[in-house]
């Protein structure tokens, strides 16, 4: 793969204003694959002006036309899916099967969504005597993370350029190269110069210069909850929208009378997904206090099974990061039934599939968001514990329950303080809002839902 020495603005790749790099790294061997620039305050408003320049024509476009440049960005990824799949396992460490499937074709998904909701959408109604006309925002600063590359990024873009916006990206430093291939096919899909725009930086730099620019309308940031409570503040000053993606902390409840080895071996394969590294993950699993040994027995054999198929995490950072929430675990008293703080390799930054029982709701694993592949199993006696426990958490991103009877299952789902909710293992599904209750987020991605974050509504009166 060969990173770009410039930066992606006006249509064109441009040199830095800066000659700092950042080196992206391969977590599975520690070796640098590719230097990209490390742009910044300049560069963000160099790229914010083009953005500002290049709105009130895409803005004008018809949505047919906008329908038109997204149907063919989906069909420029569909043609390089292998290369973008290959570039996500080499700086992300994902396995390439899954890179293929779900780092690269959930976002041809999403992309083909937003081609169809751009054609069929009205962006007017009438109610009563006056019409409501749906207008994009603005110019969109886009701070996305490393966990899912590509999908991130294109749950803000396609969005973004379905309502008429122009867009400003500022992706994760872990995995820039990624973002420049995403742009490659911006450029190849004929999306207007200006309307979409690259700036390769650290968070700290590129992404804050971004939140603050006057020039910005809306923030649409994924990651960390500190991180996302420092834009809303920045936002907040300039009274400018949001869309906040942050951390989750989800449970994954078992009632009595639901199959409990399917339970159980789906809700590992949730956490050990992407090596944890997924904000929606199950990660509390909660089991009636009759089955309790039965399921830690199943999830210490189904974790065991991950050892050589689940990849590293994504640096070094983040490797001692889940390790010591490993540590802690210990240290707090839960009992460690798989993994642990060990590495598995010589070399790369793995993590053993871990598993802790006897993990009580106060402890620091069952509250704070880990962010690698470590499950913990609690015990509650009754389904009033059980919501207690699994609403016990500043964060309500996602969940599931499982139950015999799906109407029990749905009528617990009601109850939980969480954005979504799979019952008995229901399906992904990219049409549907995504986001979070509480400290898990504000607004929502995917589908419609989606669509109106970019938005925002003018009444004329007759």
């Amino acid at each position: 793969m060969k990173a770009h020495d410039g930066l992606y603005i006006d249509g064109a790749w441009r040199p830095a204003e800066s000659q700092d790099v950042i080196e992206v790294v391969n977590p599975a061997d520690e070796q640098v694959i590719g230097r990209v620039p490390a742009g910044g305050a300049l560069d963000v408003d160099t790229a914010v002006r083009a953005a500002r320049a290049a709105l009130p024509a895409w803005a004008a476009t018809p949505p047919a036309e906008r329908a038109a440049r997204l149907a063919a960005l989906r069909d420029v990824l569909a043609a390089r899916k292998d290369e973008i799949a290959e570039t996500v396992t080499a700086e992300l460490g994902a396995p390439l099967a899954f890179a293929q499937t779900v780092h690269v074709g959930l976002p041809i998904a999403v992309a083909g969504s937003y081609a169809e909701l751009a054609a069929g959408h009205s962006f007017e109604e009438k109610v009563g005597n006056s019409t409501v006309l749906h207008e994009p925002v603005g110019v969109v600063g886009a701070i996305t993370p490393w966990n899912y590359p590509l999908h991130q990024i294109v749950a803000k873009v396609a969005p973004a350029l379905a309502a008429g916006c122009t867009i400003v990206l500022k992706p994760a430093e872990d995995t820039p190269l990624t973002a420049q291939l995403f742009a490659e096919a911006v450029h190849e899909a004929d999306v207007p110069a200006g309307v979409f725009n690259l700036v390769t930086g650290l968070g700290p730099v590129a992404g804050q210069a971004l939140a603050e620019h006057p020039g910005v309308d809306l923030v649409s940031f994924t990651g960390s909850t500190a991180v996302g409570r420092q834009i809303g503040a920045v936002a907040g000053a300039a009274v400018k929208r949001v869309a906040l993606e942050l951390g989750g902390k989800s449970a994954n409840v078992i009632l009595p009378g639901a199959d409990l080895a399917k339970a159980v071996g789906v809700g590992v394969a949730n956490v050990m997904s992407n090596s944890g590294q997924t904000c929606s993950a199950w990660t509390r699993m909660l089991v009636h206090t009759d089955q309790y040994d039965e399921a830690v027995e199943l999830a210490a054999a189904a974790a065991a099974k991950y050892g050589d198929r689940i990849g590293p995490v994504v640096n070094a950072k983040q490797r001692a990061r889940v390790r010591g929430y490993i540590e802690q675990g210990i240290a707090e008293g839960a009992r460690l039934v798989a993994g642990g703080p060990e590495s598995p390799h010589e070399r790369g930054y793995f993590v053993s599939p871990t598993v802790f029982a006897d993990v009580t709701p106060e402890m620091t694993i069952a509250q704070e968001e880990i962010f690698g592949p470590v499950l913990t199993v609690l015990r509650y006696d009754d389904k009033d514990d059980a919501l207690r426990i699994a609403n016990g958490t500043v964060y309500g991103l996602a969940g599931a329950v499982w139950a015999a009877d799906e109407a029990e299952a749905v009528a617990f789902a009601r109850r939980m303080d969480t954005g979504q909710v799979d019952i008995n293992g229901g399906r992904f599904n990219p049409l549907a809002p995504f986001g979070g209750y509480k400290q898990s987020g504000v607004g929502r991605e995917l589908g419609a839902h989606g669509l109106a974050e970019y938005l925002q509504t003018k009444s004329l009166q007759f």
